[in-house]
């Protein structure tokens, strides 16, 4: 299937400074769904930020959820047998404050018991979905049978599907790939196996556990699968641009998309895609808004004060400094920083002295 991230429209939307024009490629018109309803949750507008290890804790979903544009936020992976053992795993991964609703939490693991006491818990503390990951390609998960190392055993997954969907009444969904490799492709199959066992929507990441995140995610699949189910189905992979989530919508029917590594390298990414389909074009950050959006994010670690927030910053300079003109010189004075405080101050010196080497143009 063809994809949108390589025309000159979506160049021009990542080159930065004005609004950009819709793309006309294929006669692809700007259309997504306004909302899904999973269950009893409505989602609106009809976008999930994915679940991402290390990336979207608590202060990164509302960081996102104020720009605005997303419907459907996710926690981080977390451990079912971690969170049952150890109330540090439940207070790191599975905080999160009112103002996150809607929100779903995802766990792995392997043992449907395990999975259905831990999705009671999470029930319990006030989460408005549970999704179970059966995509995570990381070896040490797949080891232990976890993520995408589950995809080898469907007799299981059903088993799985079948606990959890008993033992809570919140919505429950399961994110994975399109097989282990391409001559193991399942995805129709489990799609429908979810289904059979009352799971509230599917999302496909339409790779396999082979790819990880390398080669392009195949579309086509994620076709086949809204094909053969009749609950929601989320498309996952390769949504760069807003002219790529109509695309996917539009080439395969799915009902949401679902972005990841996209979300932080382009936080505004959820209310492009809506300006997008609301006027046919959407807006690009300004300089101001890229120093606006780094101290925004930096001040609500400090004010968290959650464990790494040094290192958090520091990973988190390195997308958002991109498309900053000298961000090379302010990702280094970055890491070369000694505290969170000091890390902020950087950013405060190096935007106040583009500011003033700006020429002031007189009309």
């Amino acid at each position: 299937m063809q994809k949108f991230w390589d025309n000159t429209d979506a160049a021009a939307a990542r080159s930065g400074g004005a609004p950009v024009a819709p793309s006309s490629i294929s006669g692809v018109a700007a259309t997504f769904p306004a909302s899904l309803k999973i269950g009893n949750v409505r989602i609106a507008p009809a976008t999930v930020l994915a679940p991402m290890a290390g990336v979207t804790d608590t202060v990164f979903r509302r960081f996102i959820k104020n720009l605005g544009g997303c419907g459907l936020i996710m926690t981080e992976f977390t451990s079912a047998d971690g969170m049952l053992r150890d109330q540090r795993v439940r207070g790191r991964y599975l905080h999160f404050s009112e103002d996150e609703h809607p929100i779903s939490a995802q766990l792995f693991g392997s043992s449907p018991r395990v999975l259905a006491d831990a999705a009671r818990m999470v029930e319990d503390l006030g989460f408005d979905l549970v999704d179970l990951n059966l995509g995570c390609p990381a070896k040490k998960v797949v080891k232990c049978n976890g993520g995408s190392g589950l995809l080898r055993d469907l007799p299981l997954i059903r088993q799985i599907f079948e606990a959890v969907r008993a033992a809570v009444k919140i919505p429950f969904t399961v994110k994975f790939r399109a097989g282990w490799n391409d001559d193991e492709i399942v995805c129709v199959e489990l799609a429908r196996i979810a289904e059979s066992c009352g799971l509230g929507a599917v999302a496909l990441h339409a790779r396999t556990r082979e790819q990880g995140y390398s080669g392009n995610a195949r579309w086509e699949w994620i076709a086949s699968v809204k094909q053969a189910v009749k609950i929601p189905v989320i498309g996952n992979g390769d949504v760069r641009s807003p002219a790529d989530a109509c695309g996917i919508v539009a080439q395969t029917g799915c009902d949401a998309v679902m972005i990841g590594r996209m979300a932080p390298a382009n936080p505004w990414i959820f209310r492009q895609i809506e300006q997008y389909v609301r006027r046919g074009g959407y807006d690009e950050p300004a300089e101001a808004d890229r120093h606006q959006m780094i101290r925004t994010y930096f001040q609500m670690l400090l004010e968290e004060e959650m464990p790494g927030t040094e290192g958090k910053m520091k990973q988190f300079a390195s997308w958002f400094t991109h498309g900053v003109p000298g961000g090379a010189a302010l990702r280094k004075a970055i890491y070369e920083a000694k505290s969170g405080p000091e890390i902020l101050g950087r950013v405060e010196e190096f935007f106040e002295a583009r500011l003033a080497s700006t020429p002031v143009v007189s009309v």
